[in-house]
């Protein structure tokens, strides 16, 4: 079968089920967004790669500007215009479509219905319920109301009128009852991170000095995107306190965007409280990046946990390294990180008090960080098995197509 599968985000395990996909067989076509910055993954054919593989990027005239509502409206909807371009030009018998902006993808669905083009949803987030509590925040009620029906309506008609819609959680299901979604158009694959590329390193390697400064204690680490869903201020109460305790820690962030510039401004203003903000590392540094931590930091907040399940957790799981959760128990990725050994608080101040509490305990009890981070490496080994993975996304395709 010939695959299309376009994540937008560029991450790293949509990659890999690229890589799967092709050496199962299939031809696959890997596109993603080059203007979005975040954690990429390997988004090149390396020398195992099947040569049925392939990576390109989308890249327009326009500029990606995250936080400008008119410019990035502007860049959706160019964005579904040259994906629409390339899917008619493109030889695909189906799409697997990932992390899409919503007015993109809405104008793309819309041309695939009416050319009959078949594809699946894979649906990572219920964007509409991000994008409602946005506008009605920013927009006068009336104004904020309307916005929040568009989006949903716009996420509705993507999900009905998908051939599958493969959802990372049970907690979606709900939404698509409300949508008339027929449950068994619906399935449930969990994410998982790819094994292979992202691994238990030594903590001392050839990028710990970049990441850590020398002797600064229990280090910690937070890789990823800082949005809407997170309080990275968070972080630093928890470093604050948890050096009132006597406990040396440091914290890395990396990040970019505006969340991650607030936080570099911190740093500058307090030299001594060892926080470092660095951008996105290249992904075939990154085990070695999570590897020189100690402690690893997911942040998500109690009105995301509807809609979104962190993914960094995963691959925090299979670097082999303690986890904390500043996130809502209920959330998916809380139970894994539980089932590690890590720890999860409510993402409030007290919440990170319970989090100081734990990382004192680390302190104190070294051999205990090595235990944890074996256990998180042994539960991703059990769940994240690629070929069964890959199977189940062939299921899908050939009943869509």
């Amino acid at each position: 079968m010939r695959i299309a599968v376009h994540d937008f985000s560029g991450h790293p395990f949509q990659a890999e089920l690229s890589r799967s996909l092709a050496a199962a067989g299939h031809e696959v076509e890997h596109l993603h967004a080059e203007q979005y910055v975040c954690g990429k993954g390997h988004l090149e054919r390396l020398p195992e790669d099947a040569p049925s593989l392939r990576f390109t990027g989308v890249r327009l005239s326009l500029p990606f500007l995250k936080y400008s509502p008119l410019a990035r409206l502007r860049y959706e909807v160019g964005y579904g215009r040259e994906w629409i371009r390339r899917t008619r030009t493109g030889e695909s018998d189906a799409t697997i479509a990932s992390n899409v902006p919503l007015i993109s993808h809405f104008r793309w669905a819309v041309w695939a219905r009416l050319r009959g083009h078949p594809w699946i949803f894979w649906h990572q987030d219920i964007y509409s319920a991000g994008l409602a509590d946005e506008a009605r925040a920013r927009l006068p009620r009336p104004l904020g109301a309307l916005a929040a029906r568009v989006f949903d309506r716009m996420e509705r008609f993507c999900a009905r009128t998908a051939a599958h819609v493969v959802a990372i959680g049970d907690g979606f299901t709900e939404t698509y009852r409300r949508w008339g979604v027929p449950t068994e158009r619906v399935s449930v694959i969990p994410n998982w991170a790819p094994l292979d590329k992202v691994h238990p390193t030594e903590r001392e390697n050839h990028r710990t000095e970049e990441i850590f400064a020398q002797d600064c204690g229990l280090r910690l680490l937070y890789a990823g995107t800082l949005g809407r869903k997170h309080n990275p201020m968070l972080l630093v109460d928890a470093v604050r306190e948890t050096r009132d305790r006597g406990v040396p820690v440091c914290l890395t962030v990396v990040s970019e965007g505006e969340a991650a510039d607030d936080l570099a401004a911190v740093a500058a203003a307090e030299p001594d409280l060892g926080l470092r903000v660095l951008p996105f590392q290249p992904a075939a540094d990154l085990p070695y990046v999570l590897g020189s931590a100690d402690v690893l930091v997911a942040l998500l907040e109690p009105d995301a946990t509807a809609f979104s399940i962190p993914s960094k957790v995963l691959s925090y799981m299979a670097a082999g390294r303690p986890i904390l959760g500043l996130m809502p128990q209920d959330n998916p990725a809380a139970a894994d990180i539980l089932a590690t050994g890590g720890h999860v608080d409510v993402p409030t101040c007290d919440g990170a008090r319970g989090a100081v509490e734990w990382l004192e305990k680390l302190h104190h009890d070294p051999e205990s960080v090595q235990v944890i981070g074996s256990r998180a490496r042994t539960v991703a080994e059990e769940k994240f098995h690629l070929p069964t993975i890959t199977a189940r996304f062939e299921t899908v395709l050939a009943s869509s197509t």
